[in-house]
């Protein structure tokens, strides 16, 4: 209870920010033995936004995971990936690139 009012409050500093600049990555993970990848997005003061577990690593995984962090989190200025294809492909069907 305690950590939902605190996330919630933060949530609402963030809004309040202009200049977002969200980090994305992935990283694999192993659950049960079986290879999973977790995507996850970071905030300017290094804390973790949103985390998303997926069996797979492309654009319908990245576009899950972009929509459920825009949902959370509103729209960011800027988001700085690693270069995978799979986010250049989810941003130009959020509309984030021309």
């Amino acid at each position: 209870m305690f950590t939902a009012e605190i996330r919630r409050k933060r949530v609402q500093q963030l809004r309040a920010f202009s200049k977002w600049k969200w980090p994305v990555d992935e990283v694999v993970v192993k659950v049960n033995g079986k290879r999973h990848y977790l995507w996850r997005a970071v905030d300017h003061e290094g804390e973790v936004l949103e985390a998303v577990v997926t069996k797979r690593r492309n654009k319908a995984a990245a576009l899950k995971f972009l929509r459920k962090l825009t949902k959370r989190c509103g729209k960011a200025e800027e988001v700085v990936t690693d270069r995978f294809a799979s986010y250049k492909a989810a941003l130009k069907v959020l509309g984030a690139l021309e």
